[in-house]
């Protein structure tokens, strides 16, 4: 067996199948080469690299789940998640967009749309030749989707969709996105559809880019909706069943939020741990202080468990079960270990750690998202008891 890419950093071997261990030399040397030199230079000018997304989809990394009939790789979970993390290492915010573009977008159009709309739009998608969003989440209305305001009224062959939706990834950037819109009463769980529309649809516009503590390379926006015709044929599914569909799509969303944490944690673990060896107090390694070697060892036990869930979890959605729990309790999980361990990865770095001439301070500003996007760590334990509950 290939040995070289087992993850020696916490001793399990998270790359199970040759296919993620080519996956992950790939994207590991695809993270080395084409983004690491430039992390701080796009985190400091909140710069969305478009063009790398174009190089991403050459390498099939937009399309990862996508089925090679529709230009994508056709590879399961465990691919999928092992990009997330091998890039995350590197950079949360090209981890965070490959996993929107892959998990939301994409995978909503996959999971839902008819087959002239595949053909339709993931060929694009699944290249990199379109960036895909997605927009659920409305100012007012956060964990509380239903209360969604956006309407979309069908007119004859056009849905016309009025309202706004904020917090969107790539919603200046993007070609495509899928998004929530009311058909029926609010408060009425099969009062919501989802419509597919594209850039430059008369009345579809983006608002203000959002200035963010962490994740500034990944492109935050409002998207506006005036008057805006989405055609009828661009209804995924029937209408009324939005809210459904977005709940499934959440569920494997979650998963991808879990792979970006973990790739955080892990990044932040791998740039302790060296420091920790390098670094010399009263003439020794500061990793040989009881206070430093059991801060490694927190980190690398939580990291461990982490990938267990994740993996738990990704198999169960190759497998096409129910994966709300499992994956309910990666994302809490993970998100909450990549926030204690970049925040224990600071505190090893000491003052250096404050500063943005190393790595750990963007990985600590980068790891709080993973506990609000796609559902904030207490809406996880909701959903967690819920399922327990049942």
């Amino acid at each position: 067996m290939d040995t070289s890419l087992m993850d020696t950093t916490v001793g399990y071997d998270f790359y199970v199948s040759e296919n993620q261990r080519m996956v992950a030399r790939m994207a590991g040397d695809f993270a080395e080469k084409n983004i690491r030199p430039y992390v701080m230079d796009w985190d400091e000018t909140q710069t969305f690299p478009v063009d790398l997304f174009k190089k991403l989809g050459e390498l099939g990394l937009m399309g990862v789940l996508v089925p090679e009939m529709y230009g994508g790789s056709g590879f399961g979970y465990f691919e999928y998640v092992t990009v997330i993390v091998e890039i995350a290492k590197v950079c949360g915010s090209i981890g965070l967009s490959v996993a929107a573009h892959n998990s939301l977008c994409t995978g909503h159009i996959l999971a839902f749309g008819n087959e002239e709309q595949k053909h339709r739009w993931l060929p694009k998608l699944a290249t990199g030749e379109w960036i895909g969003a997605w927009g659920l989440t409305e100012a007012n209305t956060g964990s509380d989707a239903l209360g969604m305001n956006t309407t979309a009224i069908l007119d004859g062959d056009h849905y016309v969709v009025n309202g706004s939706k904020n917090w969107i990834t790539h919603g200046k950037s993007g070609n495509v996105a899928v998004v929530m819109v009311r058909t029926g009463e609010k408060g009425d769980s099969h009062g919501i559809s989802a419509l597919v529309v594209e850039k430059g649809t008369d009345g579809f516009t983006h608002g203000k880019k959002e200035n963010k503590l962490g994740m500034r390379a990944s492109e935050t926006t409002e998207l506006i909706f005036d008057n805006c015709r989405v055609p009828r044929e661009n209804l995924l599914g029937s209408q009324g069943d939005g809210f459904k569909q977005a709940m499934k799509v959440l569920d494997g969303g979650r998963i991808s939020i879990a792979a970006l944490s973990l790739g955080i944690a892990k990044g932040a673990f791998e740039a302790a741990v060296k420091y920790a060896k390098e670094r010399h107090q009263f003439g020794q390694p500061i990793c040989n202080f009881q206070g430093i070697s059991f801060k490694l060892a927190d980190m690398a036990t939580e990291i461990e468990a982490a990938q267990l869930l994740i993996m738990q979890a990704a198999d169960l959605k190759n497998r096409n079960k129910s994966v709300t729990k499992q994956s309910a309790m990666a994302k809490y999980f993970a998100s909450e270990v990549a926030v204690k361990a970049a925040n224990d990865a600071v505190q090893i770095f000491g003052g250096y750690g404050y500063t943005k001439d190393f790595p750990v301070e963007k990985f600590y500003r980068d790891a709080k998202l993973c506990t609000i996007g796609e559902g904030t760590s207490e809406i996880q334990k909701i959903v967690i008891a819920r399922e327990v509950l049942k």
